[in-house]
């Protein structure tokens, strides 16, 4: 017997076809007494996934194997107690979904949990599970995890399975994981990272001046506040212009084309030839992806080329990269499409920094502004996943959890 239950789902994290019963883990391992929620893009053997949408639930087939990261999360002794909501094909950053609603996000009543692992922060706001799994293309994970006031982190791109898990971009898709405590957002690192860390300490830190540009001014303050308050913890930051000569919203909008071109390869047919019914936003997203053109794929290309050498030469082992999360608080729920959109490119100008260059991301629960959360995000070397765990257990007498 076990006194695992499903909770009770108090933010509308959990997709109307949840599990019934929790999925139990191994019964050993450090992971045992935890439970965690999966969203719903990570196939479970004998059980259908949505990608966000009830017509994609109604058309596939049970699954007949276990996503690798999901698995060995259960072979950790991690029990399954939920699935969790995510925007339709994890096309958005706002965390709405017209089908299953919006997942609440209860550190920031009335605002947006963040997209698109939105259901994943918000079960994390409310306390639901121990930790939750969720997916960063764009900022999937560090998103929510700064609206909601959570540790969240995109890997190293490749260094976390994504085998039999429903891709977006594949050459942007990476798993992430969120917690509330530093402690276990670290503990889970070895789980699911591969061997091919690179190590090093962070002994200097460069502050991304044109990313901080980007953030409100009270974003801003606050967080070079919680810089000058952990300065005993980090490095001295050296100031400097992560773009270069370029800009962001030049990287920006490489990565918006190359994402659209391989959605159109991974979603669009299946978009097309089911003729799905698709929410406000998704579907205009889709329509763009249809139009990218070969040339304009090509020209992102050599932009993003031109990032990966920018950054890695840059965040060689043992230099991060210090920049805020996102440049402002969670938007309102009733927030117009207008806004929704500048918030939406505003934002990605930051979230593409590490998406063109596949670095390492975390974010930590550093500050609250107007009574709502914030993230401070360090960018590491590749294969420096650890360091940033570390870094984030350093760092939490700073934070707000």
């Amino acid at each position: 017997m076990t006194d695992v239950k499903i909770p009770e789902d108090v933010a509308n994290a959990f997709v109307p076809h949840n599990i019934t019963e929790p999925i139990l883990g191994s019964g050993a391992g450090p992971l045992v007494g935890k439970t965690f929620a999966v969203k719903d893009l990570y196939h479970i053997a004998g059980r259908k996934l949505s990608n966000g949408n009830p017509d994609y639930y109604a058309w596939v087939e049970p699954k007949t194997k276990t996503s690798v990261a999901v698995q060995q999360l259960l072979d950790a002794g991690a029990d399954i107690v939920g699935i969790t909501i995510c925007d339709e094909f994890f096309y958005s950053l706002s965390g709405a979904n017209a089908h299953y609603g919006t997942p609440s996000n209860l550190r920031a009543p009335g605002r947006m949990p963040g997209g698109s692992s939105s259901g994943s922060a918000a079960a994390m706001s409310a306390e639901m599970c121990d930790f939750t799994l969720g997916s960063d293309t764009g900022g999937s994970v560090r998103i929510p995890a700064s609206f909601c006031g959570l540790y969240g982190i995109r890997p190293t791109h490749g260094r976390v399975d994504l085998a039999n898990a429903h891709p977006m971009a594949p050459s942007f898709d990476t798993a992430g994981w969120f917690t509330n405590e530093a402690e276990l957002f670290r503990t889970i690192g070895p789980v699911l990272l591969d061997g091919n860390a690179t190590a090093g300490t962070p002994a200097r830190m460069l502050v991304l001046t044109d990313a901080f540009a980007r953030a409100t001014p009270a974003v801003k303050q606050a967080l070079e506040a919680v810089l000058a308050a952990a300065a005993d913890v980090l490095p001295k930051g050296e100031p400097v212009a992560v773009a270069g000569d370029d800009t962001l919203d030049v990287w920006w909008d490489a990565f918006r084309v190359i994402q659209a071109s391989e959605v159109k390869q991974t979603n669009l047919p299946w978009v097309e030839e089911h003729k799905a019914n698709l929410g406000p936003g998704i579907r205009e997203r889709f329509a763009m992806a249809a139009t990218i053109t070969a040339e304009e794929t090509r020209i992102a290309n050599a932009v993003r080329d031109r990032v990966r050498e920018r950054l890695l030469g840059l965040a060689t082992p043992g230099t991060i990269l210090c920049l805020p999360t996102a440049p402002v608080i969670a938007p309102p729920l009733d927030a117009g499409a207008e806004d929704l959109e500048f918030f939406r490119a505003n934002t990605m100008a930051l979230t593409c920094i590490s998406g063109h260059s596949g670095l390492p991301q975390i974010t930590i629960p550093a500050a609250e502004v107007d009574g709502c959360p914030i993230g401070l995000s360090f960018i590491g070397w590749p294969g420096g996943d650890e360091a940033l765990l570390d870094l984030a257990v350093a760092l939490q007498p700073f934070c707000t959890r």
